[in-house]
């Protein structure tokens, strides 16, 4: 091993308006002061509680992915757990999340897009 990972990236628009989004989501810190990193209007991260970085970098012509289209894929996506799968929907699209797929026949999860357009899925534990 020679590499250790330190965050996630995200490209987005506004970094403070999806930093947020993913805080409601996850809990932690908005831009918790980290040598790592130089914080402002073209940077933000989020500290989650369990210990995992996610960072904003905004994107003057950003194109957000259309999940299932190929033409625009959706580059990468998190998987997050949680107990209810209904009350977490409701949740979601409270916060601005959209619901792109409601699991078909699978039930155990569900696919959403943040305010960005960034493909996210919540799996039941």
């Amino acid at each position: 091993m020679f590499a250790k990972l330190q965050c996630a990236v995200l490209d987005c628009v506004d970094v403070l308006e999806l930093s947020r989004f993913y805080q409601a989501l996850l809990g932690g810190v908005v831009n918790r002061p980290d040598p790592r990193w130089s914080l402002g209007e073209d940077w933000a991260t989020l500290h989650t509680d369990g210990g995992f970085v996610l960072a904003f970098q905004r994107v003057e012509d950003y194109q957000p992915p259309r999940w299932p289209d190929p033409a625009r894929p959706q580059q990468f996506h998190l998987d997050l757990g949680v107990e209810d799968l209904d009350r977490a929907k409701e949740s979601v699209l409270g916060l601005g999340g959209t619901l792109l797929d409601e699991g078909g026949d699978r039930r155990s999860w569900r696919v959403f897009a943040d305010p960005a357009g960034h493909p996210f899925c919540l799996v039941r534990d």
